[in-house]
């Protein structure tokens, strides 16, 4: 396995740190509370002072948690517990019990309840708890207990989606973003306390996915569900660039779900695990490459054409996050691995500060600012760094 500059650690670390010096200070909302996430990835200005995300906040606690976890500069500790503690008094609601939203300033104008959200606030305690951040597990376990209590649906061995304010009425689409996202952070919740809840949770949530609802000859993962988690291959067909719920396959996903298999597999190893990542990895790649332009289509329809061409710098970093474990397993993953950091070294990293652009046209042109409300700041570049150093590295 020859070394290349993206399996270096020190070049990593200095990547995670060029993520978060990028959102730092500016993200840091001294007049509401919380985070001002919305930079834009150009140039860093605040193109939107007064909305709070609560997928935004979540993400920025997580990666501060982890610059802390890292030794990194001094500020993110108190940047995390900034964002841990608006956790708790900006979108927390206490009367419904669950996590508002959307914020405007400290006024709540979505109270949606989302399982995806709330698996971020998960996530988000997880990691602070991780690294010593008092708070951290109680997030946790408050955020984990709304997910068990409205959420999930022991029969089905997955999660519900949305649900009103006032938990009155639970909607009846069904989706896998929400219960991989679920995984993910019921994965960190184990890591972050060594509970078995968690992690036996995680191996239903990731059997069911991976096992159950893929289709068994292609190995396609379908995203949107009725309530009887029968496949609904109408759903959203209008909407194809959908943030969260696009129609169509999404490669991304596919490589995501094979790096959390590869997590589930450090902790709580079985048989079909590996083979199961690799097949999924792959199946990512085949329909997901775009041979012409390089990189990866958003989504791709059910006979492998591409719906959205552009490409989106998440699925990219999970591709590798993912390829970084799978190489673990077999030396001919370094290859992919190598080979996506080389395209998102080319086009999804900005040149002057290091952080990485959301979204490119199929031929790498930025055809907008992306200033969206639901951003992430750098939470998918900096935790698939993070991947990357532990494979690689330490």
């Amino acid at each position: 396995m020859s070394e290349s500059l993206f399996r270096n650690p020190i070049w990593l670390r200095q990547h995670v740190r060029d993520v978060l010096s990028f959102y730092y200070p500016a993200i840091l909302d001294t007049h509401y509370g919380g985070y001002v996430a919305q930079l834009d990835e150009q140039d860093g200005h605040v193109y939107d002072a007064r909305t709070k995300h609560l997928v935004a906040t979540a993400r920025a606690v997580h990666n501060f948690s982890v610059g802390v976890m890292l030794d990194g500069p001094v500020w993110c500790l108190p940047a995390a517990e900034r964002g841990l503690t608006f956790l708790k008094n900006g979108h927390w609601d206490d009367t419904h019990e669950g996590y508002d939203w959307i914020l405007e300033g400290r006024d709540t104008v979505d109270a949606t309840r989302h399982c995806y959200g709330h698996a971020f606030v998960v996530l988000a305690g997880a990691r602070a708890h991780q690294a010593g951040i008092d708070g951290g597990r109680e997030t946790l376990e408050r955020a984990f207990e709304v997910i068990d209590e409205r959420f999930w649906e022991e029969s089905n061995g997955l999660c519900a989606d949305e649900a009103t304010a006032d938990w009155s009425e639970l909607s009846s689409y069904r989706g896998l973003n929400a219960n991989m996202h679920t995984c993910e952070a019921l994965l960190a919740a184990y890591e972050a306390t060594g509970e078995d809840r968690y992690l036996d949770r995680a191996g239903v949530i990731a059997s069911t996915v991976t096992r159950d609802l893929a289709e068994s000859e292609t190995c396609h993962i379908w995203e949107h569900f009725t309530e009887d988690w029968d496949p609904d291959f109408e759903y959203n067909r209008e909407e194809p660039a959908h943030q969260f719920r696009p129609w169509g396959y999404q490669p991304g996903h596919h490589a995501e779900w094979a790096k959390l298999l590869l997590v589930l597999h450090e902790h709580d190893p079985e048989s079909w695990h590996v083979p199961r990542a690799t097949e999924l990895f792959e199946t990512a790649v085949d329909i997901g490459w775009d041979d012409d332009h390089g990189g990866l289509y958003y989504t791709v329809d059910r006979d492998g054409e591409p719906v959205v061409a552009d490409k989106y710098g998440w699925a990219h970093s999970e591709g590798i996050g993912a390829a970084a474990l799978l190489a673990q397993h077999d030396d001919a993953y370094v290859e992919w691995y190598d080979r996506l950091w080389e395209y998102a070294d080319a086009h999804f990293l900005n040149p002057r500060h290091g952080n990485w652009y959301g979204r490119l046209s199929r031929d790498h042109e930025r055809d907008g600012p992306n200033h969206g409300v639901a951003v992430e700041p750098g939470y998918h570049p900096l935790n698939n760094a993070w991947v990357a150093l532990e494979a690689f590295g330490e």
